[in-house]
């Protein structure tokens, strides 16, 4: 099968994947074998590809927002049957057995294994993902729609419950803050802002693309300034979706007493030190945002198909993968890019 791989990491612009023949991969165990519809075009791609994350697999193909059709399964593989449409995420595995796996957070599991890190991902004509960390894509969700609901969406909605969102446990109530900040606005900020604005929020967002303020506008939030503008009233929670850890003192300055950053990216850029006085003080919070969980994902799926959530998306054959990740870097779409097959 043809796939990309990351043959030697480093500037997107200097061609760190190749285009390569790879084998097919066979089921084992629990997996399933998973054609390629569609894959979206993530930030922790670029990570991967640049070396800002440490490879942990030779040769690895990346990309692990995946809508694809079953087309072999494991002896192991239970609840999917050849033919279904199913969703690949980021999380791929977890002992199961560990402290943070029994109390509900397998995000934290210290033996968590990720799709397009660990193992090979979507950036090819096929993948495979163990059927227990599989997700149900409904019939009428197009595929390309639904591969950046998958990781940008997951984990857009996984920044929003860490920036002070209340979630219900069975079929999600969801309290937002009155008043959210997103600073960066891309796949993911701009899933999360529909969310947000659907359960009630006001959305201002901070970002520096010209095109991407316009999105937000038209998305329904309440204003859009450049990612060092101050919102224009104070902010109950932030969230920063820009991999730049300059705008952690400008979010935490944007927010009220008890306010709340969460800090949504696998990578982040050095932080400045903080004036206490101006950027902490007052009880404010700063957190991280670490993967999610599967339950994260599944109350994601529903609460996007009930809100409409809808991603804006901008095709690209996957034979373009590089040109993609280029485009991605330098700001040169809005929404997400999705690589169909050619």
């Amino acid at each position: 099968m043809r796939a990309w791989a990351v043959t030697r990491p480093g500037p997107i612009d200097g061609h760190p994947l190749r285009y390569v023949e790879k084998p097919t991969p066979r089921p084992t165990a629990d997996d399933l074998v998973v054609r390629v519809l569609a894959c979206g075009v993530c930030r922790t791609d670029l990570h991967v590809a640049e070396g800002d994350l440490p490879i942990r697999r030779d040769q690895i193909t990346p990309g692990h927002e995946v809508v694809g059709e079953v087309v072999a399964l494991g002896a192991d593989a239970d609840g999917f049957v050849v033919g279904d449409r199913v969703g690949v995420a980021w999380l791929r595995s977890t002992d199961g057995t560990c402290a943070y796996c029994l109390r509900g957070a397998e995000n934290l599991c210290p033996a968590s294994s990720y799709t397009g890190w660990d193992v090979d991902g979507g950036y090819a004509e096929y993948t495979t993902v163990p059927a227990g960390f599989a997700y149900r894509i409904p019939d009428d969700l197009d595929s390309v729609a639904a591969a950046p609901l998958l990781c940008a969406g997951i984990i857009g909605y996984r920044a929003l419950k860490r920036a002070g969102a209340i979630c219900g446990t069975d079929d999600p109530a969801v309290t937002v803050p009155p008043r959210l900040g997103l600073y960066g606005f891309g796949a993911s900020a701009h899933l999360c802002a529909q969310l947000a604005i659907a359960l009630g929020a006001r959305v201002h967002v901070m970002t520096r693309g010209s095109r991407a303020r316009e999105l937000a506008l038209s998305l329904g939030a309440s204003s859009a300034g450049d990612a060092t503008d101050s919102p224009p009233e104070p902010l109950d929670a932030a969230i920063t979706f820009a991999p730049v850890g300059e705008l952690v003192p400008v979010a935490m300055r944007a927010l009220d007493r008890g306010g709340v950053l969460a800090i949504a990216g696998i990578h982040l850029s050095a932080v400045p030190s903080l004036d206490y006085q101006r950027e902490l003080f007052y009880e404010k919070e700063i957190r991280s945002v670490t993967a999610n969980t599967r339950a994260d994902g599944r109350e994601f799926l529903r609460l996007a198909a009930r809100h409409g959530v809808t991603a804006t998306t901008h095709r690209y054959p996957l034979s373009d993968a590089d040109h993609a990740l280029r485009d991605l870097k330098a700001g040169r779409f809005d929404g997400a890019a999705v690589l169909v097959p050619d």
